[in-house]
């Protein structure tokens, strides 16, 4: 499925910054859609795009290094606003004559900003003295001809600088950050002020837009929905359901046998009361489990269970109405985090992005594909789904099994299911559920020892894992209480057969990632 049509759009071409996504996720907050694109799309790509604006990212290179990644010239030739941010910044002027060097001294953390000119429509309505996030080790020395400098540091002599009859714009720090308080109404600034966006990014908006793309892709097919019980899956099928009805509809629960406590019972039973469309539940935990014997990388893991969940699909595709199409709820994080962009690391591949084989014979729709968690919650409101549902954690596509460190086998799963079912509990008992965004158990591959009634033990530690986030693309570790922790350590070594030791996990995203496989 394509990005939503007849929607004001912003691209952020991406040279490599840990920041990218941020940049994205600030954008939309404005409620201006965006989407990232690699540093190396053409200008004639990008025109085709018809674009209100382009982002030129941040990035860890060097613009005058040979093999630094550019952007194709021609953009400044389309009549397109652009904003340049840190190495964007640096790249424009590059590109258009100016001087860029390193740094003698270079800024890292919050730094004083003076606004030279406060009539510039990027600081409109802003102090002329502000704080913001510096993050670079080069700096322009000099803006290209045309341009003029509104903006400067200590240390930097064009913190920030404009072309108001080009409409292209610069900044040396960070505005996507939060650590750059001024940031979201600069953005702000230039989407609605440079670029002339209306704002009509809402959740009704896009509820009406893909369903109408929905039914010009599916036409008069029948359409498979794989459903697992989340938010996403459960905002996938109703939007299907709202878009062609229930009689070209079918919904398949597969049980991979790698579920949280009492999942499987719950998703039929929640199911069956929020949409009068045949579910068909397919138990395949033999399958999954036989497949997954002896493997112990990560990465084979996933694509595993991936391949598997599409050959079941299909076996079922041919039984039930001849579907030609598998709709999921692939969401954007899963996109970038498999590598989206050239210039973007695979950090993990998922299940519905990587993981599914070349010659799968369903047509996958994906209507999620280009949202963040947090949008896609407010998609499910708008839709009508309750709020169990709509607050529910998120659950990665191959479950438990990227929760056990190694193999996976039955007795590994039902002792990582038993604590997972206690985090949980106890999570909910605090009332802490909606502040956490994610919390769970994991299973490493080791043993330590212990002592249990005046015996040695040489059993498995469980590592606790909760982490607050906005949109899990960045994550920080959850500050329990240390009650809250004490509760689910006893009950996870006292109640949990094989566990002597319970480990917090203090670690954010990034360096880390949010599950640990």
């Amino acid at each position: 499925m394509q990005e939503p049509s007849n929607t004001e759009t912003v691209l952020v071409i991406d040279f490599g910054a840990q920041y990218t996504q941020l940049i994205a996720r600030r954008i939309r907050e404005c409620q201006v859609f965006c989407e990232i694109v690699p540093a190396d799309t053409t200008a004639a790509e990008i025109a085709t795009r018809q674009p209100k604006g382009i982002v030129l990212s941040g990035g860890p290179a060097s613009v005058y290094e040979p093999d630094a990644p550019r952007a194709d010239t021609a953009i400044y030739t389309l009549g397109i606003p652009i904003l340049g941010i840190c190495y964007g910044h640096q790249l424009m002027s590059y590109q258009l004559g100016g001087v860029v060097q390193p740094s003698e001294r270079r800024e890292y953390g919050r730094t004083d900003l003076q606004v030279l000119n406060p009539d510039d429509p990027l600081f409109a309505g802003l102090d002329t003295h502000l704080t913001c996030w510096m993050s670079h080790g080069d700096k322009v020395l000099e803006p290209p001809p045309g341009f003029r400098v509104t903006a400067v540091t200590e240390s930097t002599p064009v913190a920030a600088m404009a072309d108001p009859s080009r409409q292209f714009y610069g900044v040396q720090f960070h505005p996507e950050v939060h650590h750059t308080p001024f940031g979201r109404q600069l953005l702000d600034n230039f989407l609605k002020r440079v670029c002339g966006c209306r704002g009509d990014w809402t959740p009704g908006n896009f509820v009406e837009q893909a369903c109408r793309q929905i039914r010009e892709q599916v036409g008069e097919g029948h359409v498979l929905v794989a459903v697992s019980g989340g938010v996403d899956s459960m905002t996938v099928a109703a939007l299907m359901h709202r878009a062609i009805g229930g009689e070209r509809l079918t919904c398949v629960f597969v049980d991979h046998g790698l579920l949280r406590a009492g999942e499987a019972e719950q998703v039929r039973e929640t199911f069956s009361h929020l949409f009068p469309v045949h579910l068909v539940y397919v138990d395949a935990r033999e399958r999954f489990l036989e497949r997954l014997k002896g493997v112990e990388d990560p990465e084979q893991k996933r694509k595993i269970i991936g391949e598997t969940f599409v050959r079941v699909f299909e076996e079922h595709a041919d039984e039930l109405r001849g579907c030609d199409y598998l709709a999921q709820g692939t969401l954007y994080p899963d996109v970038i985090e498999s590598g989206a962009t050239r210039h973007s690391a695979t950090i993990k591949t998922h299940h519905n992005v990587g993981g599914l084989p070349p010659d799968m014979r369903l047509k996958v729709i994906e209507p999620l594909r280009y949202l963040f968690k947090d949008e896609v919650r407010a998609v499910a409101a708008e839709l009508g789904l309750p709020e169990e549902v709509v607050w529910r954690q998120p659950f990665p596509g191959p479950g438990l099994a990227v929760r056990i460190a190694g193999e996976v086998t039955p007795e590994r799963l039902e002792m990582v299911r038993a604590a997972d079912r206690i985090v949980l509990e106890e999570i909910w008992r605090a009332g802490l559920m909606r502040e956490i965004w994610q919390s769970f158990a994991v299973l490493p591959a080791i043993r330590s020892v212990g002592v249990m009634g005046d015996q040695r033990t040489y059993a498995h530690p469980i590592v606790v894992r909760a982490v607050v986030s906005e949109d899990a693309m960045t994550a920080d570790w959850a500050r329990l209480p240390y009650e809250v922790l004490e509760r689910i350590s006893n009950r996870i070594v006292g109640e949990v057969p094989g566990v002597n030791r319970v480990l917090y996990d203090i670690t954010s995203k990034p360096p880390a990632t949010i599950e640990w496989e």
